[in-house]
């Protein structure tokens, strides 16, 4: 399956309004935003457990990264309620559940092999927030040479951001609304710019944002290694 694959052009979708699509697991359903394989995929997607589900264990072959953002997420390393940002190296493997049913935001084999360290990271943490600019706080998940990831507060009327990206950057709306170069994007909302671009985000109302930049860079189309 192909799926917004070329990293070379940009990609807009408004993952909140696309309809949940089944997965091979009982209770497991996804919202693909993009994708470059069959299931076993470079991927970023909408998850949903159900309440009670679980999904096979598995091995993430080329890491995986996910966002909480409803319920509690659980494996064999702990419970994750929504807030929690999470790391698992290529290599890792679980078995994910959860109890009351979650929704998170995940990308799937898309980390270079010298990446090795778990990671997990509550980001409602009052001490992991700093000031960015007026209006702006901003929160620094996860740094590397080949890559940064970072969340943001943008408060009502203010948080304009214009910047250049070298190396590309995905944006993914998880709460309030942004408008981009003019255009207004919901809660669900993913956006990707390759290498090069430049992009003006505000938040009209309030906001709070997941941004991921340096990783373009690495290729111009996903392979399945």
């Amino acid at each position: 399956m192909q799926l917004h694959a070329d990293l070379t052009l940009p990609a807009v979708v408004e993952g909140g309004a696309l309809p949940w699509v089944r997965s091979p697991i009982p209770g497991v359903d996804r919202r693909m935003l993009e994708r470059d394989g069959d299931e076993v995929a470079r991927a970023t997607s909408l998850v949903r457990y159900a309440p009670g589900s679980a999904f096979s264990a598995h091995v993430h072959g080329a890491g995986e990264e996910f966002l909480v953002l409803d319920g509690v997420f659980s494996d064999e390393t702990g419970d994750f309620p929504a807030g929690f940002y999470v790391r698992n190296p290529p290599g890792s493997r679980h078995t994910p559940a959860s109890v009351p049913g979650t929704v998170i935001f995940v990308k799937l084999r898309q980390m270079p092999a010298q990446e090795t360290r778990p990671l997990r990271v509550y980001t409602r943490d009052p001490a992991l927030w700093k000031s960015a600019g007026p209006g702006i706080e901003l929160a620094t998940l996860f740094e590397a040479p080949w890559e940064r990831v970072e969340m943001l507060r943008l408060s009502r009327g203010h948080g304009d951001l214009r910047d250049t990206w070298p190396d590309g950057v995905e944006w993914f709306v998880v709460d309030g609304s942004i408008e981009v170069d003019g255009v207004a994007h919901a809660p669900g909302a993913w956006l990707r710019f390759p290498p090069g671009a430049t992009v003006r985000i505000r938040a009209p109302d309030r906001a709070i944002l997941y941004r991921k930049s340096g990783h373009l860079a690495r290729g111009t189309r996903s392979a399945n290694v």
